[in-house]
């Protein structure tokens, strides 16, 4: 028997691959799809069909460029939703996977046609169950992405499909989500590798309810919404264009860079301390392991964007930016950092500084005059402590609250690392903004007599 989970890097997805004899099923598959096949292959498989759990929000599923690969036939949850591929799944439906079979199960609640898929074993018994985003380690999934005027519904449909489809499968069945720690399809979904409906049962504290209306009274929140889902939206219903027929980004001298970053987007995906010390103006910074998390927040559809990164290669950026729908990469720097200033252009900086000399100076002499960003979230404050007297603006509420921030008095911008102040001191730079500086190290070393952390 084949079975393998494939894990997509940032943005906490998972992907399943279940397969016997000569015959597999994926699950829940990305755009980047050729590791399904080649695990097939391996094996002497063939990919028969794919599933998907629910019409997706955070990634481009990659139900057309896999079907068009490997022939296999595409079936689609939230069958009420127009799609333009594929055969809506109904409850019930089974699929024949060598010896083994695979159920379909209606759990609605995270979308109005949500399905998950039992998976028996050679006997007939439940063996595990491909949650989608019903179910996640220790939470459960967002019931508001039809609006708060619908949450509540929506939080009734997911306590039945929990409580009563899927639970009642028995603790010994193995939970197989589609998002681990990390994903925006849910608040706090738990660092645990691996689950089972037993151990959901006892840990997973949104189940720790004592019945349906004290559910609904935790479920029916509203969470962020990246501004990107609505294209995944789109794009998962149109079906997103196959790789094949997607231009790859071409290299550009620094002439050529600089004439199309007059009108288009640039994106560096170099470290902090790199793009501090030099870049091009204008640019947004996302490091690179940072683009699946937050390139949707910061990265519109609807221009082109061009690149900029540590190698000269940007193979990973285009990856990850081809499983977020942005198909608009014009093109890179070729040569990097070092070939821009060889041509002569200008380039900008941002200054940085560590905890310990922010420190010092808050004491000395600037605390009237100083004014601190914390671009953490609301968790990281409540566990690591809030500094007195920051501002607190989440990172990916920066743009819209840009104007909170001062522009006659120096910022000093602060997170658990330095990574994410860097992308928030390129938003400010990019709009106006002159006296930033980002400081590196996080709370760690923090130990301001007049800023102290309060926890």
């Amino acid at each position: 028997m084949l079975f393998e989970r494939v894990e997509s890097e940032g943005l906490a997805h998972y992907s399943y691959i279940v397969g016997d004899r000569n015959e597999a099923v994926v699950i829940d598959h990305r755009r980047d799809c050729e590791v399904y096949p080649k695990m097939a292959s391996k094996e002497g498989m063939r990919i028969r069909h794919v599933l998907e759990t629910h019409r997706n929000e955070d990634y481009v599923a990659g139900s057309v460029e896999l079907s068009y690969r490997t022939g296999a036939e595409i079936w689609h949850a939230d069958g009420q939703l127009d799609y333009r591929y594929g055969q809506a799944v109904e409850d019930g439906m089974v699929w024949k996977v060598g010896r083994y079979e695979i159920e379909a199960i209606s759990t609605p609640g995270h979308t109005p046609g949500s399905m998950s898929y039992l998976l028996r074993d050679v006997g007939g018994d439940p063996w595990m169950v491909f949650t989608g985003d019903a179910l996640f380690a220790g939470d459960l999934g967002r019931v508001d992405l039809l609006g708060m005027d619908r949450a509540e519904e929506m939080a009734r449909h997911l306590y039945d499909s929990i409580f009563n489809r899927l639970l009642p499968l028995g603790d010994e069945v193995i939970a197989c989500p589609a998002h681990g720690a990390g994903s925006v399809c849910a608040a706090s979904i738990a660092d645990r590798k691996w689950t089972t409906f037993g151990i959901e049962r006892k840990q997973n504290p949104k189940i720790q309810v004592a019945g349906e209306e004290e559910f609904v009274a935790r479920m029916a929140v509203e969470l962020e919404r990246p501004p990107y889902f609505r294209e995944m939206e789109r794009l998962n219903l149109e079906g997103a264009p196959l790789l094949c027929t997607v231009p790859d980004p071409v290299p550009l001298s620094p002439k050529e860079f600089a004439k199309a970053a007059e009108k288009d987007e640039v994106l560096d995906t170099r470290m902090e301390l790199a793009f501090g010390a030099a870049h091009v103006p204008g640019a947004i910074n996302i490091w690179l392991a940072g683009v699946p998390s937050f390139a949707g927040w910061f990265l519109p559809h609807d221009r082109k964007v061009l690149l900029v990164d540590e190698t000269g290669d940007p193979d990973l950026a285009v990856r990850l930016l081809r499983r977020l729908g942005y198909d608009n990469l014009l093109g890179y720097l070729a040569g990097g950092m070092v070939a821009w200033h060889m041509g002569g252009k200008e380039s900008r900086s941002v200054a940085t500084a560590n905890v310990h000399d922010l420190c010092a100076r808050l004491d000395r002499e600037e605390r009237e005059l100083a004014w601190i960003l914390d671009v953490r979230s609301a968790d990281e404050q409540e566990k690591s402590g809030k500094i007195t007297g920051a501002h607190h603006i989440h990172i990916t509420q920066l743009p819209q609250r840009i104007d909170e921030v001062p522009r006659d008095r120096p910022v000093y911008i602060f997170c658990g690392s330095g990574l994410r102040s860097m992308v928030a001191a390129s938003i400010l730079q990019r709009n106006g903004w002159e006296k930033t500086t980002v400081i590196l190290g996080g709370l760690a070393g923090w130990s301001s007599a007049t800023c102290p952390v309060v926890r």
